[in-house]
């Protein structure tokens, strides 16, 4: 293990003669850090496939071992109607679409949408029977399943950071923020990762969703039941007060908003922006955005309530909840996006899960560890197996992938539709953009 060392300028030094400077930061942050108890704590930074660098934030060791002691106790912690028919791709489409090959297919991609579900792995949804035969059946019928597709953490929320910012998890993100707080920033590691804790980036921390506006691209959030109660989070860019306690953790009968699963309110480039409101509005706007190309985002991030996403089993509403929940939502929402003038010109639909079950911490696509938590999955490197299906106009029904992606991936994916610049671990070399055809 090479171990490096800060000086109150904010210098690494290493034995091997290497100097980065990492930002400065004063007395006041570092007693920040103390009351967080986090004052000496692992920050796994990855300088190649086999090295590590562990940064000394301060000689306090009881605060390390306090670090481990919150680690484990979070890994203590978590019949249908009949599927309608949905518009499929013909060979002769796919063809056309796809002649040049799979790359050109993914750049005549202009319209991406993405439905993230709950806590489900791999063989719970997609084996047999399954609770959700709309997704296990008809849509993998009419796309192209992905069966080696891994979340990047547990618990919920490091999983939706990484989609949208490519950022790996913190402690307190973790245990999906259940203050809202904002991330004290200490610097970057050499790959772009933000080296700190906390739950809210800073305003330097870019994601996709500022990649796509300084290209002139559109994009928006769509959050079911964001703004039932007021009195819990606004009708657009909903989230408590930052420092607060997150009230959205658990579900009402009339307000099923999760915020920890809205990632666009844990980056200040989008919170601080006129964007996160106009953009980050309630799922019920997106029927008539639908309506044609030009009122269709180049990028839809949709998040169902805590019911339709499958998170909650029963319901506070009095549904069933879990996959037979899920699919109901998918019944409803995913004609309506094939539908669409935009999906049918240069559409993808992506449709998967945050995370498995806490008890499968693996991993895919060389997950690097760190830097601000000993294991991304608490128990180990990752999220879990949990598959995702995609549907476009250039993708061949019925195909199958066993190429392995995960979160970074996806994000990736999208980058190069819109031939942006990879952020975070994104940029991992391990990691690859979806082959659609």
């Amino acid at each position: 293990m090479v171990r490096a060392h800060l000086n109150t300028r904010g210098v690494r030094h290493s034995p091997h003669g290497a100097v980065e400077r990492i930002g400065a930061f004063d007395d006041e942050r570092i007693a920040a850090f103390d009351d967080e108890r986090i004052g000496y704590f692992a920050f796994i930074v990855s300088i190649g496939a086999q090295h590590a660098i562990r940064v000394r934030m301060r000689t306090a060791r009881h605060h390390f071992a306090s670090g481990l002691a919150l680690l484990a106790a979070l890994a203590a912690c978590t019949e249908p109607p009949t599927s309608p028919t949905i518009p499929v791709a013909s060979s002769t489409t796919v063809a056309a679409h796809s002649a040049a090959g799979s790359a050109t297919a993914l750049t005549n991609v202009g319209h991406v949408f993405v439905i993230v579900l709950e806590n489900q792995g791999y063989d719970s949804t997609f084996g047999r029977p399954s609770a959700a035969p709309y997704l296990a059946d008809t849509l993998v019928h009419a796309g192209k399943l992905l069966r080696q597709y891994f979340g990047i953490a547990h618990n919920s929320l490091p999983n939706y950071l990484a989609m949208i910012g490519g950022v790996s998890p913190t402690l307190a993100t973790q245990s999906d923020c259940p203050i809202y707080k904002d991330f004290l920033m200490l610097g970057t590691t050499s790959g772009g990762q933000p080296i700190g804790q906390g739950c809210i980036y800073p305003a330097r921390v870019s994601t996709v969703a500022n990649q796509l506006e300084a290209s002139a691209r559109s994009w928006k959030g769509y959050m079911e039941d964001m703004g039932n109660d007021p009195a819990r989070e606004s009708a657009t860019c909903g989230h408590v007060p930052i420092g607060t306690p997150d009230l959205t953790t658990d579900a009402t009968a009339t307000d099923q908003y999760a915020q920890r699963h809205d990632p666009f309110v844990y980056f200040h480039s989008v919170l601080d922006s006129p964007s996160c409101a106009a953009n980050v509005v309630p799922l019920s706007r997106l029927a008539s955005d639908l309506s044609s190309a030009t009122t269709t985002p180049n990028l839809s991030f949709i998040t169902p309530n805590l019911c339709h996403d499958g998170h909650d089993h029963p319901c506070a509403n009095g549904e069933p909840g879990g996959l037979t929940s899920a699919d109901v939502f998918l019944k409803t929402w995913v004609p309506r996006i094939l539908a669409s003038p935009a999906y049918q010109a240069d559409g993808l639909l992506i449709v998967t899960f945050d995370e498995a079950s806490t008890s499968d911490a693996s991993a895919c696509c060389g997950e690097r560890s760190g830097p601000n938590t000993l294991h991304a999955g608490i128990t180990g490197p990752g999220g879990g197996r949990i598959g995702a299906v995609l549907l476009s106009p250039f993708i061949t029904p019925a195909s199958i992938s066993d190429t392995p992606y995960n979160h970074y991936g996806l994000l990736r994916t999208i980058e190069d539709v819109f031939g942006l610049s990879h952020l975070g671990y994104a940029n991992g070399s391990g990691v690859t953009s979806f082959v659609l055809n």
